[in-house]
Order: C-alpha cells, then structure tokens, then sequence
C-alpha cells in the first residue's frame, strides 16, 4: 500500500492586523516559505510536481491562482503547477489532504501543499461582498439562491451566531470561555519564550516571533468586554484574532524519499472530512473526529497531541465535552485565539506546529482538525517516525 510522508513544514511568525506582514504581498509571504520549505530539505523544486496552496477571499492581491504566483515570486522553476483550494478556514488543511491523496493514489510523488492570507490587505468576506454589490444583493454568497432558502429559510448564516448557539447549546458559560482563553495567550507565550517555536518559524525581515500573544490580558480585561451581539456571550477575547501569515508542507512518496535522499519526519495515518448543520456551522469537528478515529481504529486517548483551530472559545469546549480528550494534550501551545488565525494558511499552521511538538515530546500520534464555513471539518491524523 502506498504512503505519503510530511519531509518538512514551516511558517511564517504570524503577524496581526496592521502588523508586521500587513503591508507584504501575499504572494511574497508565500514565496518566502516556500523557499525556506526547500532549502530545509534539500529537496530539488525542479522535482515537484504540484503546488496546493489554501486562500481565501481570493480578490486583489490573492487574486489570480495565488498558489502559482506564490511559487513564481520565489523565483521557482516554470514547469511547477500551482492550484488554490477553498474550503473556507480549513483551506490549507484541505491542500495538504489533496497533496497527500495525490501521493497515495501513485499519481504524484513530490507535491507542496501549505496556505497564505493577508487579512489586513483583504478583509474577511470581501470577496463575497464585492460579488453581491452589482447584483444588488444583502446577505452574502446566500441571498438569491432559492434552494438554499426553501432548506434553511432566512436564519442568519454567520460564525458569530454559530457560536453563540454553541455556548447555549453546550451550556459553556462566558467565565469558563475566559479562562480558555486567557490559557491560550499564557500557553502561547510561555511557547514563545521557551523556544518551542523556533524551529518551526521562518522569521520575516524584522518579525520573528508571533504578534497575537498578550502578556497584559487577564480575566477582569476580559470581563470588561462587550459581547458582539447584544444579549450575547461571545466577545472579541472569544474569538481568533485577525491575521497574516503562511505556512507551506513537504509531501513525499516513498520512491521520492529514495530516489531525492530525503529524510521522512511523519507518515500521513488517515484523512477524514465531514459536514454537519451549515447554520450552526462550527460543530464539524466533533463527527469528523469520531469518524476519523474510528476509520483509524484509534481512540481519542490514543492520540498523543491535538490541534484543533479556535476559531471561537466554545469551538474547543464543546468538541472537549464531546470527545472526551484530555484538555492538557489539546492546543498545548495556544491556539488562534492567542496566536491569530489567517484564514486560509491556519491549517498548515496548525499541522507545522504539531509536527514541531510531536518531535519535542516524543509523541507517536497527533491529530488535527478545525471547523469551516458550511458546517464543515477536516481531520488529519499523522504518526511521528
């Protein structure tokens, strides 16, 4: 049976709105991890054979293909294809399963797979917006659409209202999101100051730690907080920070690894994806997970380390309450809460970071999975060698 491998993984530090990367070209911050991911492994460019890259809102400078201008702007071969995935903030999770399938099917033995996305250039939604405006349209990618309305009538479709129907539905209290996520910026930090993320971190001119981590918040700062929705429970304390950043993966088959002297650091151990209820949109992760181990034959404690996005605080909580895993193998680093999560690189954020812990700790197992708009998760499990 054919494997697929992770060689190498690394990222940018990422950086907060109007921070040190907001004024860089996305298609810059790709190249720059994409030549750092080849220097690394001695890998030869001219020897890969697709480039998968997550975006999204792929308007202005992520316009055009960004996965393809990405690897051009690093001064990389011609002949090297590029595609860009959307499968909203799962992006580049998604890019690397399809590199990964493609080396498993035997079609592909060398392919790229990572994500970029400068929010401070291009705004959550803006794509999506600026479609609607010439149409004279309201409510986003889902006004107009006649199907959509007979199925869900006109609930409103937003991560915010998904969150709050989480808290309310898991019974998960403001106080308690708090301490989550006053955990996350102390995990994070603590992270940063003892190296943990050196390794994995491809410094960008003068930026060479992550922005998003704050040494003055507390829980009466956060309690100072208005909600986003009147009467709600979710504050801006309880959500990922708006980012900037990328992240890029090394995926090899077999003969690759022979025939290009490369050394593997991982094995792919199982790929999953699942939807749930577009509405409440964040709860994915919770059947994905099931089923992802399930088709492993692994249980939630056989899994030494996990990375699931914060994308919100009852995100992690509920998928906590629901999978039973241990909260001190969840997100051991902090999460986007802390860190920030530039939409479509967050993935291989995610799975370079838990590749790098994976290493430190001697663990065997780590899986990853995050929620994504339509109500939908991605679950990658991989074996540390």
């Amino acid at each position: 049976m054919a494997e697929a491998y992770i060689v190498e993984a690394v990222r940018t530090p990422v950086g907060k709105r109007g921070g040190g990367l907001s004024a860089v070209h996305p298609a810059d911050l790709g190249a720059h991890v994409l030549r750092a991911l080849l220097d690394r492994s001695g890998a030869d460019p001219a020897a890969v054979e697709d480039v998968v890259f997550g975006c999204l809102d792929a308007v202005g400078p992520q316009a055009g293909d960004i996965a393809r201008t990405c690897w051009l702007a690093a001064g990389l071969p011609e002949h090297v294809p590029g595609v860009t995935v959307d499968r909203q903030c799962g992006s580049s999770q998604q890019a690397l399963h399809f590199a990964a399938q493609a080396v498993l099917s035997g079609t592909q033995d060398l392919v790229v797979a990572g994500g970029v996305q400068n929010m401070s250039q291009v705004p959550i939604g803006f794509a999506s917006r600026q479609a609607a405006v010439p149409l004279g349209l309201t409510d986003g990618p889902f006004a107009g659409s006649t199907g959509w309305r007979a199925r869900y009538g006109d609930r409103p479709v937003s991560q915010f209202h998904g969150a709050e129907r989480i808290a309310a539905e898991w019974d998960i209290s403001r106080e308690a999101m708090e301490e989550f996520a006053l955990r996350s910026h102390q995990r994070a930090l603590a992270a940063a100051d003892q190296g943990r993320f050196d390794r994995e971190t491809v410094p960008f001119g003068e930026l060479s730690r992550d922005e998003g981590p704050r040494r003055d918040t507390s829980l009466e700062k956060m309690a100072a907080l208005r909600p986003l929705q009147d009467g709600g429970r979710i504050t801006a304390a309880l959500s990922s920070q708006v980012s900037d950043g990328a992240a890029a993966l090394l995926i090899a088959s077999e003969a690759a690894l022979r025939d290009h002297g490369l050394r593997p650091r991982a094995r792919i151990h199982r790929l999953a994806v699942r939807g749930e209820d577009p509405l409440r949109m964040l709860t994915a992760p919770i059947p994905a997970t099931a089923h992802a181990l399930r088709r492993a034959g692994l249980g939630i404690d056989d899994i030494d380390l996990v990375e699931i996005n914060e994308a919100f605080a009852p995100v992690v909580l509920a998928w906590l309450k629901e999978t039973g895993a241990d909260p001190d193998r969840v997100n051991v680093n902090g999460g986007a809460l802390a860190l920030g999560h530039p939409l479509g690189a967050t993935g291989a954020r995610l799975m370079t970071s838990l590749l790098h812990e994976l290493e430190r700790t001697r663990g065997r197992f780590g899986l990853q999975t995050m929620c994504e708009g339509g109500g939908q998760a991605n679950v990658t499990i991989v074996e540390r060698l």
